[in-house]
């Protein structure tokens, strides 16, 4: 093969699909091809498979112009060479691309030339298109001469329609004057001249462009060459900007800017709210630290909050109260937010600052309304959760205790049934201001509701400290008072928790203590527990309790038992009293007393009711269809139940939708619950009495009724308590009460049930006195549903008696 530099020139011909038209003899000597072993195939392949399919595609677009390309080519050897081919694309008559000729030049030798040469090499027309920017080459005529890709594409138009074109038509009418001076000043001057304009597509749309043009000289002639960016997206930018100057200049509340130097916060900028609220001019704040508008002594908590937060570089809210420049106070919300720059250094920060002093001083008296008890003038429920927070914060700051107080009156209601409503109200207001005495101003009284009182005994030093407070407490409730010129002796069972022993949160203090006073009632009342681990263990089993019943509403461990109810005149069976049984997992069968309280306290006992109606319904309709259509049933109900909202219109409705008519279901309650709210009672049994449902009245006897609220709720019913059944004996010893409520009950023409019957003698006496019914154990117990359809179908009958 001959040595490179003695090659001399070769040529050959390529079709428009790329196949190898000619060969002549230097291309054989050069490559050691023969023409008739390279002829029709592709240029492609003479080149490295790597480069084939690019090569290929490249050569499309070379109808236009000659190209010269630097290519590796496989000598028939096998070996590689690098060449330069010059593709010259050949036209026919007619115009049409015919064919390349391309010229194989002289090998390069790799390594010989210097980066500056190989760069050289490179044509200035394939340069540009490399630009980042328009490129572009005028006349002195202005007309465009030379260009690159950049252009066609901003202005939509081909290499043909850019040709010769005048440069003042790729801009809109409007900026062509301007576009013009700077031409002439470049051609003239010969420095560089900068323009702000926008290239007009041909489709009407245009896109902004920063240009730079400068004079240069070719052949005596002066050409222009000229450079272009779009900032498209700066001009974006510079709309938001303005958009946000004049969203800041509009607000209604103040701006400030300040920067951020060292410990020091120089004022940049303030909008027109920032003088409206302060009566402070630009130009007299610009350069001053914010803080000289500081009001002195006020507010030294929420400034060295806000202090730190700078110091942070964090986001801060803020409300304290500033000077204006007439020197008057305001109250100022403000809201400071860091702002960064590039590298995530905090450079600025941005306050917005709002006068609430109108707003201050018309809710203080509202304020005041909402968190202070109506009754008392102590805080409210609310109030204590917020004084309790702050108490916390400050105890776990300064390592102290906080003692939270629960407070319980323990004859509240006898003192109401005793002095009447205006009574009771009365000595509530003497036991908050007894508490409020005994306590420190710091310190904190709040009415939970009812006779229940919160304290919240802030930064307590030590635990002895707290037992003399509560002593002092204790020793001032302690004194009778004098209510309604009646003397009223006050007693109160008290819990205590203590932070952080026994908490670590407001709501696990409260619970805390709440639980330690359950404890003290238990005990024996009037007397002061402090929460512990025991109490805590007892706490847990109740939450256990309550998880449980939960879980045995979903997972139907619940079932009915029935006490059936027997008319002691015939014999039979009228009807049954629906009682609820749980089949516990672990401890079997549970009766009500074993978690139906629990129930009540949580709040369980709304949904554990509405299963108990439930099925109670399905019961009715189950007998019903045996032909019992006449046999009435019996649920008891809580006055959780009976407070909720519709709750009797909810009952019409079930029994409604079971296709049942209201007198088959009656409403066991006991006489104490109708009296804890005389008045709710009267209007949910006037609903029953309208609705048609029964109302039986259960532990008659308490002492709490009178015989006209037996009148006016309509009561069908009244129980004798099992208690007073238990005390008749077969002399009759000590039957003198069930005698008076049997006597009660029938001058008021309402039947009377005998609850808890257990001998021969208790069912004689009841029969001698006239009693209407009676259930219990001499009969049968309570039973299941198979068991009370065996008695209704055999027309049982009571035991005779003994």
């Amino acid at each position: 093969m001959p040595a490179p530099g003695d090659v001399p020139a070769a040529a050959f011909l390529v079709g428009p699909t790329g196949e190898i038209t000619s060969w002549n003899a230097a291309c054989e000597r050069l490559l050691g091809y023969a023409a008739d072993d390279i002829l029709l195939h592709s240029i492609t392949s003479i080149l490295p498979e790597a480069v084939r399919e690019q090569f290929a595609i490249a050569m499309q677009a070379w109808h236009s112009d000659a190209e010269q390309v630097d290519a590796q080519v496989i000598h028939a050897d096998g070996k590689v060479l690098p060449f330069n081919l010059i593709f010259v694309p050949q036209y026919s008559q007619s115009g049409r691309f015919d064919n390349y000729s391309v010229i194989i030049g002289a090998p390069v030798a790799r390594g010989e030339e210097t980066e500056h040469e190989l760069i050289g090499r490179v044509p200035l027309k394939k340069m540009v298109d490399f630009l980042a920017g328009a490129f572009y080459v005028l006349n002195q005529d202005a007309l465009v001469v030379m260009w690159n890709k950049r252009v066609e594409v901003a202005t939509k138009r081909t290499p043909d329609q850019l040709d010769g074109i005048p440069a003042l038509a790729l801009f809109p009418a409007g900026q062509q004057a301007q576009v013009a001076e700077k031409i002439g000043a470049a051609f003239t001057h010969g420095d560089v001249q900068v323009v702000e304009a926008d290239l007009l597509a041909t489709d009407g749309s245009s896109t902004p462009y920063l240009l730079t043009g400068s004079r240069f000289e070719v052949d005596e002639r002066l050409y222009l060459c000229g450079m272009g960016l779009d900032i498209s997206e700066r001009r974006k930018q510079e709309v938001q900007l303005r958009l946000r100057e004049r969203a800041l200049h509009a607000s209604s509340n103040g701006i400030v800017i300040t920067g951020c130097v060292q410990d020091n916060h120089p004022i940049e900028y303030v909008n027109r709210a920032f003088e409206r609220i302060t009566g402070y001019r630009a130009d007299e704040v610009i350069g001053r630290d914010a803080r000289f508008m500081a009001a002195p002594e006020h507010d030294p908590d929420e400034r060295s909050r806000l202090r730190q937060a700078l110091k942070d570089n964090r986001e801060i809210k803020v409300l304290f109260r500033n000077l204006k420049k007439n020197g008057e106070l305001f109250w100022n919300d403000l809201t400071v937010t860091p702002v960064e720059d590039e590298k995530g250094e905090t450079t600025h920060f941005i306050g917005v600052i709002n006068d609430v002093t109108d707003a201050i001083v018309r809710t203080s008296t509202l304020e005041h309304a909402l968190n202070h008890d109506v009754l008392t003038g102590v805080a409210s429920r609310s109030l204590m959760w917020d004084r309790l927070e702050q108490a916390l914060h400050v105890a776990q700051r300064n390592k102290s205790l906080v003692a939270a107080v629960l407070v319980d009156l323990d004859n509240f209601k006898d003192i109401n049934d005793t002095l009447g409503h205006d009574g009771g109200d009365e000595v509530l207001r003497v036991v908050a201001r007894r508490l409020q005495s005994s306590v420190r101003d710091s310190d904190t009284v709040a009415r939970l509701g009812g006779d229940e009182f919160v304290l919240v005994l802030h930064n307590q030093p030590s635990l002895r400290y707290t037992l003399r407070m509560i002593d002092r407490v204790r020793q001032e409730l302690s004194k009778p008072a004098m209510v309604l010129d009646k003397e009223v002796d006050i007693r109160a069972s008290m819990g205590v928790s203590i932070y952080p022993h026994d908490g670590a949160s407001a709501i696990e203090l409260i619970q805390a203590a709440d639980v330690a006073m359950y404890h003290a009632k238990a005990a024996g009342r009037n007397d002061v527990h402090f929460f512990s681990l025991a109490m805590r263990r007892t706490s847990e089993a109740a939450q256990e309790l309550e998880a449980g019943i939960r879980g045995a509403i979903e997972k139907d461990q619940l079932f009915l038992a029935f006490q059936p109810r027997v008319c002691l005149r015939t014999g039979t069976i009228v009807g049954a009293e629906s009682l609820l049984r749980w089949r516990h997992p672990q401890q079997g069968i549970l009766l009500p007393g074993a978690f139906i309280p629990a129930a009540e306290e949580s709040g369980l006992i709304v949904a554990v009711g509405e299963w108990v109606l439930e099925h109670t319904c399905l019961m009715l309709q189950h007998l019903a269809a045996l032909g019992h259509d006449k046999l009435a049933l019996s649920m008891n109900v809580s006055f959780r139940e009976l407070t909720q909202k519709n709750y009797v219109a909810q009952i019409g409705k079930k029994l409604s939708a079971a296709g049942l008519a209201p007198g088959l279901f009656a409403l066991e309650v006991k006489e104490s619950i109708l009296m804890r709210n005389p008045q709710l009672s009267r209007e949910i049994f006037g609903a029953t009495r309208e609705l048609g449902i029964k109302l039986t009245i259960d532990d008659f006897g308490g002492g709490s009724s009178s015989l006209a609220n037996l009148h006016e709720l309509a009561v069908n019913h009244i129980k004798i308590p099992h208690p007073v059944i238990e005390h008749i004996s077969a002399q009759n010893e000590g039957a003198d009460i069930a005698r008076t409520m049997i006597a009660i009950g029938h001058n008021l023409n309402i039947r009377v049930i005998a609850d808890g019957v257990e001998t021969g003698g208790q069912l004689s006496f009841l029969k001698q006195y006239d009693c209407d019914e009676m259930q219990g154990n001499y009969f049968c117990p309570p039973v299941g549903m198979l068991e009370l359809e065996r008695l209704l179908g055999s027309g049982a009958h009571p035991r005779p008696p003994s």
